[in-house]
């Protein structure tokens, strides 16, 4: 069977693209991708060549762009290419360099694609790359999803070379006379992937001659596995998460404590709501005696109950924030009504309300604000001696941050919270024996 066979097999058996469907290369103008552009040019299908400029290697990036442009010349095909400063996107985002190149090329490669009316991405990497991408992951320590590393198609990005080893490659260049550009920087020990290439792989191949062709057929047994473990988990989802209304999803703590294996299924079962294995590592070490305490993701938080969880959404909402004079009067905060009373203290009757702050008018600074609660907010709750974080006071008080942002703080103009709506006041500015007048904030229901 001829490679050009072997190709269009490939991209049949792993329903990459159809016949008619344009696909935008990725070209550097390497071995690989040239070779890529060969193939797609051979078997007739319809391609374009997009070419990213990095600015890295000074001249060198030019000879390679300037390679591809003529590449896509004799091919007759569409070009596409775009130069970076990759480094002060790096400095700026504080990123590596090889993470800065990787994610301007893919925003721009979706770029071109969605705009110019190609159907998918395709990227050069072949067998070598899977077996360098499984054993950098295995390094680092993954999930199953690293154990199969790279994947024949993911979304709109393809990887038609997957069939073919490295020595392969050479051996139809070698037998085409193709020409292609050299990339200096695959010959530094430097990268961990370099590294791994060029130092680790020559002893495993030693054990193993056919290293490339095992890590292969591995790839596919784990990425049989991950749609296995998928299942399973979309199953088991479906038993424990019971939505109670539209912000919040109820999950028993006694079942989700006998699944097994624990630490993989935790893993899998929350990994869309965003939560690393850090924090559900804390989850388990804390849900046989903490209720109350809150894990949170960037997106979502989990709270813990004595006997669920409560998994809910964490939205962002605008500050909105309320002046309030020293007078009688009607005030409005998110929707909510607010009613301020001054009286004197034998007027006063101290009432046990929640939905009322009353507080010593001496002590106060106007105009108070009402506001949403923020990050490092902290005040002395009544009865207490020091001062405690609101965010801690409402893990005590088990309020979800869906709930914290319909909770007004009051602020006095110095800065120091005078109330938490709805929950409690601040030791400072309570009604004692030397208060002459008296400041009532009611909140309505």
């Amino acid at each position: 069977m001829t490679v050009i066979q072997r190709f269009q097999n490939y991209i049949k058996e792993h329903a990459l693209f159809r016949d008619n469907e344009p696909v935008l290369l990725a070209v550097s103008g390497g071995r690989d991708s040239v070779l890529m552009a060969h193939l797609f040019k051979s078997a007739g299908y319809t391609f374009g060549i997009a070419h990213c400029n990095f600015g890295l290697r000074g001249n060198e990036s030019e000879q390679d762009e300037a390679f591809c442009t003529e590449l896509a010349q004799k091919l007759d095909v569409p070009f596409h290419s775009v130069r970076f400063d990759t480094a002060e996107f790096a400095g700026e985002h504080r990123i590596s360099i090889q993470m800065a190149a990787r994610d301007l090329r893919y925003q721009w490669l979706e770029k071109i694609r969605s705009e110019s009316g190609y159907r998918y991405i395709g990227v050069a990497h072949h067998q070598n790359d899977a077996t360098e991408t499984m054993l950098l992951n295995l390094t680092r320590g993954t999930g199953i999803s690293g154990l199969h590393g790279i994947l024949p198609k993911k979304g709109k990005l393809i990887r038609p070379l997957l069939f073919l080893s490295r020595e392969e490659i050479n051996d139809i260049f070698n037998k085409e006379k193709y020409t292609f550009r050299e990339d200096s920087s695959n010959l530094s020990s430097k990268y961990a992937r370099n590294k791994i290439r060029i130092e680790v792989i020559p002893v495993l191949k030693q054990l193993n001659p056919a290293l490339e062709h095992t890590f292969e057929e591995n790839r596919k047994r784990f990425a049989d596995l991950e749609v296995l473990l998928e299942q399973r988990v979309a199953e088991l989802r479906d038993q424990l998460f019971k939505k109670i209304n539209s912000e919040e999803i109820e999950i028993s703590l006694p079942d989700l404590q006998k699944l097994r294996p624990l630490d993989t299924l935790m893993y899998e079962l929350f990994k869309p709501y965003g939560f690393s294995e850090p924090v559900l590592t804390d989850l388990q070490k804390s849900w046989y005696g903490e209720a109350g305490k809150i894990f949170q993701s960037v997106s979502h938080q989990l709270l813990l109950d004595r006997n669920k969880l409560i998994l809910s959404t964490i939205e962002e909402t605008e500050t909105e924030e309320t002046l309030i004079d020293q007078q009688n009067g009607y005030w409005l905060w998110q929707g909510k009504t607010f009613k301020s009373i001054i009286c004197t203290a034998t007027e006063f009757q101290l009432k046990k309300d929640k939905n009322l702050a009353q507080l010593d008018l001496d002590l106060l600074q106007f105009p108070l604000k009402l506001r949403s609660w923020k990050n490092g907010d902290h005040f002395q709750p009544l009865g207490l001696k020091g001062t405690k974080k609101l965010s801690d006071f409402f893990i005590e008080q088990k309020i979800s941050l869906n709930h914290k942002k319909d909770i007004g703080i009051l602020e006095n103009n110095n800065g120091d919270i005078l109330w938490v709506s709805g929950l409690r006041i601040s030791e400072r500015y309570k009604i004692s024996s030397g208060t002459k007048k008296v400041f009532i904030l009611e909140q309505f229901k």
